[in-house]
């Protein structure tokens, strides 16, 4: 349940046909002349811009009588899976100890080089960094059990102690039992969402970083949270994240106004005060810098006020997209001004839903 507000035309043409990933779950392309509609990064040939015309959803375009692209397959959320991937997820996931060759990946019926581009498009790491990150991810966590090192090292795929050793050192800087004693398990996962997917990083016990991927800043916020809580990310899942996809997928379909997964990321104590203002703030509200600097006590720190709201690296759940400026406008917003544009609008049809029932 997203509201259909689009770009101007002229920006979204620009996107079109630049390619622009961030435009992702924002439009899709119909094309007069052929009847087809796709993503705006479909990678087939650009028709001529007077040919064009734009709308906010594979399901608008369909009624309008356009069939979907074959190539982009816009029907699928942004970010999912292609078709020839989804088994050698399914076999990652199911046994996340499993050590993979090339030749298992021939094997399946996949080119490691094809595996190789998703997932650096994607995870920004190779297939093969993914599966050791995966496979490292989870020796942390049996080591932080208790489990003896040895065990750890055979039964996550290892061949030998010292090659266990090596790859421990290499990601966390120093040897298993130390890093289980002093690093924090911090797993990362993507989200798909209507407006495109999201990475998740969280503890064992709360969110630490929510962003669109391909937000600018995304790496710089993930550093600064890494660093500040002496933690590596490793992809996988744990019940914080479970839970954040839960709520994202029904806050999207407006059966949710209020977040309940717990947040803990790192920063000043006046960070953390602005960042608790923001989640004081009404789904389907906007308030501004200033009223959050007044209502703190700090009248003449609404500047101050909006560097924090810059820093926080836990998007939606932490909502810094209600925040405008003093006249109303929208301003600057790291998952892009058009997204939370969609964001504001869908939160003022839930409500309106919520007041007249």
């Amino acid at each position: 349940m997203i509201t259909t507000t689009l770009p101007p035309h002229e920006e979204m043409l620009r996107a079109f046909l630049a390619r622009d990933a961030s435009y992702e779950g924002i439009f899709v392309t119909a094309v007069r002349t052929t009847g087809i509609f796709c993503r705006p990064t479909c990678t087939a040939r650009r028709p001529h811009p007077e040919h064009v015309e734009f709308y906010a959803s594979p399901h608008d375009a369909l009624f309008a009588g356009y069939r979907p692209c074959q190539r982009c397959v816009p029907l699928e959320a942004a970010g999912t899976p292609p078709a020839w991937l989804q088994p050698i997820l399914d076999a990652v996931e199911g046994d996340p100890a499993r050590r993979w060759r090339d030749a298992d990946l021939v094997a399946l019926g996949v080119s490691p080089e094809r595996a190789r581009r998703w997932f650096q498009a994607h995870h920004g790491m190779t297939f093969h960094a993914y599966c050791r990150a995966r496979r490292l991810g989870t020796a942390l966590r049996r080591l932080g059990e208790g489990e003896r090192v040895t065990e750890t090292a055979f039964d996550q795929g290892w061949e030998s102690l010292s090659a266990f050793n090596d790859a421990f050192r290499k990601l966390f800087r120093e040897a298993p039992r130390q890093a289980a004693r002093s690093a924090v398990s911090l797993v990362a996962r993507r989200l798909l969402t209507p407006l495109g997917p999201m990475v998740a990083c969280a503890t064992n016990e709360a969110l630490s970083l929510l962003e669109f991927a391909d937000r600018r800043m995304l790496e710089r916020q993930l550093r600064r949270v890494c660093g500040r809580l002496h933690a590596v990310p490793t992809p996988g899942s744990n019940p914080v994240l479970d839970a954040t996809a839960d709520e994202l997928e029904r806050y999207f379909s407006g059966a949710l106004r209020t977040f309940t997964v717990p947040v803990a990321q790192p920063g000043s104590a006046f960070q953390q005060t602005v960042w608790a203002r923001l989640c004081e703030i009404p789904c389907g509200t906007t308030t501004t810098y200033g009223d959050i600097a007044r209502g703190m006590g700090m009248p003449n720190h609404a500047r101050a006020v909006a560097r924090a709201v810059g820093d926080n690296a836990i998007g939606i759940i932490v909502p810094c997209h209600r925040v405008v400026g003093s006249d109303g406008s929208l301003t600057g917003y790291g998952g892009g001004l058009w997204r939370k544009r969609r964001l504001l609008d869908h939160e003022a049809g839930v409500r309106a839903l919520a007041l007249g029932a």
